[in-house]
């Protein structure tokens, strides 16, 4: 077992899967609060399934260019630890944010080719850990969560000056392979262990966090 490989499960809706990722031994479970998404959680939605998470698993709330009264609200009604910005918050308003909620900040930040990991430089410091995903495709309209890969040899040997965590097109089946080729020790999943759009698979993501944990093949 690789105890040090960090799982977040995002996109949890229901009691079942929340108990499942816990039960796994998920590290981080996400609420997404953007209602355009099929994971869409109210804050009163997401602080009834958080009652079932102990505090050493980290309550992750997901959104998009959120406004500072949709900020208080989720902090106010919901169950947080952490926020995942998702959209294109720059550099000041991570930072803004952070001071204004008090609360940790994740930033994700899409890839495509190499040029886009330099775009992360300017989180560096600012943002207490990065999200490294896959760009969305040309119009959608989810930032994230669309089940599309990058090339992941790109990270391959890549000095990242801040925790970080892998996400993308990530499955049960290529999980320990994403993990050997870019050296990722946390690694986030979400369409990937669903068994159609915002419905967790149970049997996919208790694969997942055990084949994450599991040592990969040299």
């Amino acid at each position: 077992m690789v105890a040090d490989v960090k799982i977040k499960i995002c996109g949890l809706r229901t009691e079942e899967t929340v108990q499942t990722a816990v039960k796994m031994g998920a590290d981080y479970i996400g609420f997404v609060f953007f209602a355009k998404s099929p994971r869409f959680v109210t804050p009163s939605q997401n602080a009834a399934l958080a009652v079932h998470i102990p505090a050493e698993v980290t309550k992750v709330g997901l959104v998009v260019d959120a406004d500072d009264a949709s900020l208080e609200n989720i902090i106010s009604e919901g169950a947080i630890d952490m926020l995942q910005l998702q959209g294109k918050e720059t550099p000041a308003r991570v930072a803004e944010i952070k001071a204004k909620t008090g609360l940790p900040v994740m930033k994700a930040l899409g890839v495509s080719e190499e040029r886009d990991l330099a775009a992360l430089e300017a989180y560096i410091g600012i943002a207490d850990q990065l999200l490294i995903d896959a760009k969305p495709p040309k119009g959608a309209e989810l930032p994230g969560g669309n089940g599309l890969a990058f090339d992941w040899t790109l990270l391959n040997g890549a000095t990242i000056a801040a925790p970080w965590m892998l996400a993308g097109g990530l499955t049960p089946d290529n999980v320990a392979t994403a993990l050997l080729v870019t050296g990722a020790r946390q690694v986030d999943v979400s369409t990937g262990v669903e068994r159609k759009a915002g419905e967790k698979d149970i049997a996919k993501m208790t694969a997942f966090i055990k084949n994450a944990k599991s040592k990969p093949s040299q």
